[in-house]
């Protein structure tokens, strides 16, 4: 198979930034790594272990991962590298800055598991007490558009709500609704009925039970609970999209205003939603999958108000529970990473907090970064790689015999109209106004996914509501 020029370029690039991060020469490899081959293999009856069978034996999964390949060990040592500017970060120390400050108070507040044990349940209270005071499913809306984080690591409540790239006009990034609200990772583990599927929807029930003992609820209750969000959950899988169907553009486009979007699902306060998170005056967006909104519309109609106040206070406890002491940690992990990926044993707590600081805080993140492992000079001879090759891509184009003059132009205008991303952007993302405190574990998770906005940056010492993703 011929590699597209463009992915080599990519490659090439990757390859340079690797050599620049490590601030050290790599050791020399040979090109084909006869050792990764295990050649005592029928090549004719099973290529890939012919191929990859030496790999496999050098590189068995890591108990703390469900999957290993090269790109999860060069991740690896990236989050080791992390891990090291993240430590000096946490520290303290004369040399400290904003972005450092929030980094470090950041990480440090995830390490503190003695901090977070004591905190128990504390931290989440809020939000559960104001589950507890909804008064009408009217108020459902203003949960979702209060609730934007659960989205950020798991499945949404409800439903996903963002921008997106308009497929049919490249030129405009539109709003999206797209089918969410489920607890396990497809629609498929709520509609299979293979012995298999069966299986594991008890032991999701049981999962889902347990949590709502650790919440305080009699195990009893905590059961019948259990069923609850499962008849929900069940219901918006049953309405969802298959993986296939979402696989066609043509049917995830259906672009709408909100007043037919409010046709579409009447039993939703579309208004409400959209001028709570900021689009009173919304016009048109794509709602990607219309026959999910439609039966959560009927869904809201059908449950009473003490199911759905079940159905969001699991949902608040699923989105946090990474994040709280280590009874909920171990918990979730048992049957979202154990039963659910096959992983063996959860990763060690820098491993996480790493990551999540990576993935909330990115870009403050990527800055310590660069700083000690790409300098200017490392990015600029990336770029005038890069620019070499397309010239010589320029110029291959002018030489292509079988190429038209009429082409030619608009083939160098595709050529020139590629963005070089390389290392780092020219500008940063501006974190000044994100407020991370030291000791505030699950606050700080939630601080960076509201960071839309000025005012949602401001810390709220009781929070209406969080209960949704959207």
């Amino acid at each position: 198979m011929t590699i597209p020029r463009i992915s080599c370029i990519a490659i090439l690039v990757a390859s340079f930034l690797t050599f620049a991060a490590a601030q050290q020469p790599p050791k020399p490899e040979p090109a084909l790594d006869v050792t990764s081959m295990d050649r005592s293999v029928d090549p004719c009856a099973d290529f890939f272990q012919y191929s990859c069978g030496g790999w496999l034996k050098k590189n068995p999964i890591p108990p703390d991962q469900s999957s290993w390949d090269t790109y999860s060990k060069m991740q690896d040592e990236n989050t080791a590298r992390l891990r090291g500017i993240l430590e000096e970060a946490a520290a303290g120390g004369a040399q400290r800055n904003p972005i450092t400050q929030k980094i470090g108070d950041y990480y440090a507040s995830c390490m503190d598991e003695k901090t977070v044990d004591a905190a128990g349940l504390k931290p989440l209270q809020p939000y559960l007490d104001a589950i507890a005071g909804l008064r009408a499913k009217a108020d459902l809306a203003q949960v979702a558009a209060d609730a934007a984080y659960t989205s950020h690591y798991r499945r949404s409540t409800f439903f996903f709500f963002g921008s997106d790239q308009d497929a049919k006009d490249s030129t405009q990034v539109i709003a999206e609704a797209f089918q969410g609200g489920l607890g396990l990772p497809d629609r498929d583990y709520y509609t299979k009925d293979d012995p298999k599927s069966q299986e594991l929807r008890k032991q999701y029930l049981a999962h889902v039970q347990k949590m709502f003992e650790l919440l305080g609820d009699k195990p009893e209750t905590a059961a019948a609970e259990s069923q609850t969000v499962m008849r929900i959950e069940t219901a918006l899988a049953q309405g969802s999209m298959t993986r296939v169907e979402l696989r066609d553009p043509q049917k995830i486009y259906h672009k709408m205003t909100a007043a037919e979007l409010q046709t579409l699902a009447p039993n939703f306060q579309w208004a409400t939603y959209f001028t709570k998170t900021g689009l009173p005056s919304l016009a048109s967006l794509n709602v990607a999958t219309p026959g999910f909104f439609k039966a959560l519309s009927e869904e809201i109609d059908k449950e009473d108000l003490p199911s759905w106040k079940t159905y969001l206070r699991w949902h608040v406890v699923h989105a946090a529970a990474q994040h709280l002491s280590s009874v909920y940690v171990n918990t979730d992990f048992d049957f979202f990473g154990k039963t659910l990926q096959g992983t063996q044993q959860i990763e060690p707590l820098w491993k996480r907090c790493s990551k999540r600081v990576d993935n909330q805080l990115g870009e403050a993140l990527g800055q310590a970064y660069v700083e000690k492992y790409f300098s200017a000079e490392a990015k600029q001879k990336a770029l005038t790689m890069v620019k070499e090759i397309e010239a010589a891509m320029e110029q291959d184009i002018n030489a292509l015999p079988w190429m038209s003059a009429a082409t030619k132009p608009r083939a160098l205008e595709k050529l020139h109209a590629v963005a070089n991303k390389i290392g780092y952007p020219e500008k940063w993302r501006d974190y000044s106004q994100l407020q991370i405190v030291r000791g505030d574990a699950l606050g700080n998770v939630f601080a960076p996914i509201n960071s839309n906005s000025t005012a949602s940056l401001q810390r709220s010492a009781s929070p209406s509501i969080a209960a949704s993703g959207a």
